[in-house]
C-alpha cells in the first residue's frame, strides 16, 4: 500500500495542516435551540447545586427541584427533534417479509397512529393544566403549569413534526420502515 496514496495533511515545512469544514446551522429547527437553552440552564442549575453543597457546605434547595423540572424539558423538547429526524425508535423486520403494499398501508397506519397519540397527548396536557389551576411547585413559589406548558411545547411540536414526516412520506410514495435507508433529509 502506498503511503503517500492517501490526502495530504503533513505539508513540506514537516507541519500538520488541516482544515475544517464550514459548519451551517440553518437547518437546526428552532426547537433544537429551545433543547439547548433547557440543557444550558440545566447544566448552570446542576452546577449552581454542586457549588452550594460541595464548596459552600450548604445545599440551596431550590436546585433539585428546578433541575428536575428543566429535564422535564429537555426530554419533551428534545423528543421533538427525534420526531423531526424520524429516527426514534422502530421496528422494521416485518417490513422485510411482508409484501410491499401490505408495508405501505402499516407505514401509513403508523404515521396515523404517531400523529394521533402525539395529538391526544397534547390535548390531555390542556386538560390537566386547567384542572391544575393555580398549583404551586414545592420549594419554588411558581405556577405548576410553567412545568406543563414546555411539556405542552414538546407535544405541540411533536404533533406538526408527525404531520410533516406523514406528507414527506406521502409525497415520496415510502417511509423510512419501508426503506430503512433513507433519512428525512432525502426529499
Amino acid at each position: 500500500m502506498d503511503i503517500d496514496a492517501g490526502p495530504k495533511v503533513m505539508g513540506d515545512d514537516g507541519e500538520f495542516h488541516a482544515t475544517d469544514e464550514v459548519v451551517d446551522l440553518s437547518h437546526t429547527p428552532f426547537e433544537a435551540w429551545a433543547a439547548l437553552a433547557l440543557f444550558w440552564a440545566l447544566a448552570g442549575v446542576v452546577f449552581t447545586q454542586f457549588f452550594t453543597r460541595y464548596a459552600l457546605n450548604d445545599s440551596a434547595s431550590w436546585t433539585e427541584e428546578i433541575a428536575r423540572y428543566l429535564l422535564i424539558g429537555v426530554v419533551f423538547v428534545g423528543a421533538s427533534i427525534g420526531v423531526a429526524k424520524n429516527n426514534h425508535i422502530q421496528v422494521d423486520l416485518l417490513y422485510r417479509w411482508l409484501p410491499a403494499p401490505l408495508c405501505r398501508v402499516l407505514a401509513v397506519a403508523v404515521d396515523v397512529t404517531r400523529i394521533a397519540f402525539l395529538a391526544a397527548m397534547t390535548f390531555y396536557t390542556v386538560q390537566m393544566m386547567v384542572k391544575m389551576g393555580n398549583y404551586q411547585m414545592t420549594i419554588v413559589d411558581l405556577p405548576m403549569n410553567i412545568v406543563y406548558s414546555v411539556v405542552l411545547f414538546g407535544f405541540a411540536v411533536m404533533t406538526l413534526r408527525s404531520v410533516w414526516v406523514a406528507k414527506v412520506h406521502w409525497r415520496r410514495g415510502y417511509s423510512v420502515l419501508e426503506r430503512p435507508e433513507s433519512e428525512m433529509s432525502d426529499r
